[in-house]
């Protein structure tokens, strides 16, 4: 196949619903998280993320999300990004990834402040974790980080979600 006819073979799938939290700590850091699985050789950094259940409101899926991936859903929402925002998957994980039956993810994304410690922060809840490491991040950075294919997403979200990047009690200008 030649570059331009994957993304024509797989155009008949959907997108996955889905929801994405950038989780602001009270200094205004963003909290990303290290993929355990490898992804072109590397291991990528991403916010948490996942898909939205059958007849659940993308609100609740994202403190769910939280609460299964980083292992704590201590966190209030403040502000949501007023599109869906798409990707597809690169054509390597197109068949692979998401069970095979989407193109990619069609993602509604949140803003919310971390109420916790970061001891509540646990990735090893789950037998069989998403990632293995997990750290604060100022907004900005985020698209200059090792995020794979999400890189234009990130872009977009760290312009919305800047006034959000500031410490709590701060005046954003």
């Amino acid at each position: 196949m030649v570059p331009g006819d994957v993304e024509d073979a797989f155009a008949h799938l959907p997108y996955r619903p889905n929801v994405g939290a950038a989780l602001f700590n009270r200094d205004g850091l963003v909290l990303v998280a290290r993929r355990a699985d490898l992804r072109n050789g590397s291991r990528v950094w991403q916010l948490p993320q996942g898909g939205i259940d059958a007849n659940e409101a993308p609100a609740a899926a994202v403190l769910r999300e939280l609460r299964e991936e980083i292992g704590t859903d201590q966190a209030e929402i403040i502000g949501e990004h007023p599109d869906w925002l798409s990707y597809d998957l690169p054509a390597h994980l197109i068949g692979r990834s998401l069970g095979g039956r989407y193109r990619g993810q069609r993602q509604r994304w949140f803003a919310l402040r971390f109420t916790g410690s970061d001891s509540d922060i646990r990735l090893d809840l789950d037998p069989h974790p998403e990632f293995d490491a997990w750290k604060w991040l100022e907004l900005a950075a985020l698209p200059a980080q090792e995020v794979g294919f999400k890189q234009a997403i990130y872009t977009i979200l760290a312009i919305s979600f800047a006034p959000f990047a500031v410490p709590v009690g701060a005046r954003s200008r």
